[in-house]
């Protein structure tokens, strides 16, 4: 190898030469230090055929980078000048090395661990992963169709074919095809009637305002008992499918609730706390979280006569009493005055929302006798 000179990198560039002396002078100790790791780098650098004597000032910076790593120089690259570097460097900066009696063979830091020790580790570590789709020290096994249950299944819960209840799969396609948006709905004539003096009766403002009331908390108590309650209890995938439509679907309703309330100029503190403050309303919001509270439990599971009882009756008061009973029956209320061509914009979302119900409704139904 040719001895590289400070002057053939700076030959073109007189300011350069001047460099401080002493850091060159350490350069060239260290360059000498490590010749072969120099001319490696120097090589890859320089033009292809040049001398090993002409290497370009890049090369001078790869030399430099390459021999202040094999000493630890946690600066390099960082945009520091030489003497920045210098004393930024400091013996708190280095890393603890590990002693290696601290460590067992198989640990990946270990010296002792060979490749094949690395892997069976790796190995084991990832066989004691718990995904919570089954049982401890069950084998894993491709789902088949026969696996699937309703509830208490042990097959894994995240494939969601091949379908066993093809009705569910078809349910949430169908509420997927029947999305809306409150937004969508022209409001304007309802504020017009609504700020008249003369546009409703007090009975009339008054269903208006109860059914708005109910509407606008049952529906998240409803979205509140499916994701914190019976989601985790089915175990089929593709009814859980569909509860993430339903869900949605709830935020939509309370969205609709809000958005005739905020169109209304209503006192929403008014609207919103009703299901505290008046007694009708509030028997039918305690009604039905009480059927909530026990399954809500993050601790209790089915797989019982008793257990799978208390699921079936939390299905039946909200699929059935509380969703096909007590809201048709606001539903009724409200679309009656549409047909009388009075809040016609607050009667198309109640519309929209009660197809949505009615979806609900067969589902829940499908579900319970299924479970039966």
């Amino acid at each position: 190898m040719s001895v590289l000179s400070w002057d053939d990198f700076y030959e073109d560039e007189p300011g350069k030469a001047a460099r401080d002396a002493a850091a060159r002078e350490a350069a060239q100790a260290e360059l000498d230090a490590a010749p072969d790791a120099a001319h490696s780098v120097a090589s890859r650098a320089a033009p292809e055929g040049a001398p090993d004597s002409v290497v370009s000032a890049a090369a001078v910076d790869a030399i430099e980078e390459t021999l202040a790593e094999a000493a630890g120089d946690p600066t390099r690259g960082s945009g520091f000048s030489r003497e920045e570097a210098v004393s930024a460097k400091s013996p708190a900066q280095e890393p603890e090395p590990i002693a290696p009696e601290t460590l067992a063979p198989g640990d990946p830091n270990s010296e002792l661990a060979t490749p094949q020790e690395n892997m069976e580790a790796a190995r084991a570590a990832l066989a004691a992963l718990d995904d919570g789709t089954r049982a401890k020290g069950e084998a894993y096994q491709r789902v088949t169709v026969d696996k699937k249950r309703m509830i208490n299944a042990r097959a894994d819960l995240n494939q969601l074919v091949p379908f066993k209840y093809d009705w569910a799969w078809q349910k949430y396609l169908d509420g997927c095809a029947n999305h809306w948006m409150p937004q969508e709905i022209n409001m304007n004539a309802d504020i017009a009637l609504w700020k008249s003096e003369e546009g409703l009766t007090p009975d009339e403002r008054t269903i208006v305002k109860r059914n708005l009331g109910f509407f606008s908390t049952a529906d998240s108590l409803v979205a509140n008992n499916l994701v914190l309650a019976i989601y985790r209890l089915i175990t089929n995938p593709e009814c859980r499918q569909y509860i993430l439509r339903q869900a949605f679907e709830e935020a939509i309703h309370t969205h609709a609730y809000q958005y005739c309330v905020e169109s209304l100029g209503m006192d929403e503190g008014e609207i919103f706390n009703m299901y505290h403050e008046v007694p009708s309303v509030a028997r039918k919001a305690a009604w039905g979280l009480k059927y909530t509270r026990g399954i809500c439990d993050p601790t209790f599971q089915t797989g019982t006569p008793e257990t799978d009882r208390e699921l079936l009756r939390n299905l039946i008061a909200y699929y059935c009493v509380l969703e096909g009973m007590f809201f048709y029956c606001g539903f009724t209320q409200i679309l009656s005055m549409g047909r009388r061509n009075k809040m016609t914009g607050t009667a198309e979302q109640f519309q929209y929302i009660l197809r949505d119900e009615s979806m609900h409704v067969n589902f829940g139904i499908d579900v319970i006798n299924q479970i039966k």
